[in-house]
């Protein structure tokens, strides 16, 4: 069967149809199967803004813009501890370690014009990404689900199915993107769980919340909220949706899940209600969605690319998504795979090789990440003196920004490792009862 397209596209989300829209607008022929009819529901609603230069390569940003989503100027971390007495020789601790807040514009970023980002209705967002790539010229298949690829061929060959119909469809090359199926992940039993993070998120959407209940600076209720809990590893997310609608997910590990007996609603409002005052405003608001859940958190692929095939987004790797890390993985992923592609399809040669940067700089940035996140659950509440302390604060902000992939580890992290070391293995440090339980190994990709 000679190839029907250059290449097949597993997956609608941000990271497929974004890939769609950088090789169309290539010139490639690029077909895109997403077994969902959009819009539809889905989690990760806060951009970073490494998700700007995308959005701008591919035309699409006026067209977000447009949209009318909430602007995202910052980020801030709130407490219900002051935290230890001794800072630690730490300056710049206003708020001790009970808030933090950070804005974008404090750093200027490559290929950022705005000094802000958005926070998404996802359902909303990704039909738009999806309707734009088709309007590049990718042919987009709602409804259509791959269930295997054969590479059996001389081309992979992608077995569709829609409506008790099914078909197949042969390509030069496959991208999946199929988040966190992991479509070709789990064909080539290339998958693998993290061995620290297993956590799980319980979320819902709430009207006339007051987002100001729980902020320190008044004039940005409207940035991302992480607020920690006295719950051991565990926190919860508050972003805003609509200029009324707020987004709310208590994140924990799943073992402690399990121990609620998958009472949703109970453990739900039980662990909020160890913040008082976030208790109370969620409760005088108007819940407007069911509770849901997302579990098998962090994962990753020992193998992200190969002959013929890469992934791309979540498909290839997932990590805990405490500084809204999915969509810039997806879109930054996408961009740098389709780099790859576009010169595989010139030289007509789809061989594995031919993806190593996108496979280098992938392990670089999500490795950058991991350490980052695993660091932070360690430090717990002690990471807003790293936010608040002019010597970290900038190198804190890049990462944020999701400026991960082009350079080694930010400075900021051998500096966070140090304090976490140090208080590690004195018992008797006055920061010791505030640390997280989780232990993360040193971040080294598994692909």
């Amino acid at each position: 069967m000679e190839p029907q397209f250059d290449v097949g596209i597993i997956g609608g989300g941000p990271a497929g149809s974004t890939t769609a829209s950088y090789l169309a607008r290539a010139g490639l022929k690029v077909a895109l199967f997403e077994s969902d009819n959009f819009p539809r529901e889905h989690v990760g609603e806060s951009l970073v803004p490494a998700t700007t230069p995308v959005l701008v390569d591919i035309d699409a940003f006026d067209k977000v813009e447009a949209a009318g989503f909430p602007k995202k100027f910052g980020a801030a971390w709130t407490s219900a501890d002051s935290g230890p007495s001794d800072k630690m020789g730490f300056t710049g601790l206003d708020h001790d370690f009970r808030a933090a807040e950070i804005m974008f514009n404090e750093r200027t970023q490559s290929g950022v014009h705005k000094d802000y980002t958005f926070h998404v209705d996802r359902g909303q967002f990704d039909l738009l990404l999806l309707k734009h790539a088709e309007e590049q010229g990718a042919k987009v298949h709602q409804g259509v689900r791959v269930n295997r690829v054969n590479f059996d061929g001389a081309f992979p060959v992608l077995e569709t199915s829609v409506a008790g119909q099914r078909a197949k469809v042969p390509v030069k090359m496959v991208v999946d993107a199929s988040g966190r199926r992991t479509q070709l992940g789990s064909q080539l039993k290339v998958k693998e769980k993290d061995p620290v993070f297993n956590q799980y998120a319980i979320h819902t959407w709430f009207d006339n919340f007051d987002r100001k209940a729980l902020a320190v600076d008044q004039s940005q209720s409207d940035f991302i909220f992480i607020h920690f809990l006295p719950v051991i590893d565990t926190w919860v997310w508050q972003i805003p949706i609509t200029d009324t609608i707020t987004s709310v997910g208590v994140v924990t590990q799943k073992e402690r899940l399990k121990a609620s007996k998958d009472d949703l609603e109970k453990f739900f409002w039980d662990t909020l209600g160890s913040r008082p005052e976030l208790h109370k405003a969620l409760k005088e608001s108007e819940q407007v969605r069911p509770l849901k859940t997302e579990g098998d958190y962090s994962y990753a692929l020992t193998k992200v690319c190969g002959d013929n095939f890469l992934m791309v987004g979540d498909a290839a790797r997932f990590v805990d998504p405490i500084f809204s890390s999915g969509v810039s993985v997806a879109l930054n992923s996408a961009r740098i795979a389709s780099a790859d592609i576009i010169a595989a399809h010139r030289a007509g040669d789809y061989s594995k090789k031919r993806f190593d940067t996108y496979e280098s700089m992938l392990r670089r940035g999500v490795n950058n990440w991991y350490e980052f996140i695993s660091i932070y659950y360690r430090l717990n509440i002690l990471f807003t003196a790293f936010v608040q302390d002019p010597r970290y604060r900038i190198d804190v902000l890049k990462m944020l920004q999701g400026d991960v992939y082009d350079d080694e580890e930010p400075k900021a992290l051998a500096a966070m490792r140090e304090i976490v070391k140090a208080v590690e293995e004195d018992p008797n440090h006055l920061w010791h009862p505030f640390l997280g339980s989780l232990k993360a190994p040193s971040a080294k990709a598994m692909f």
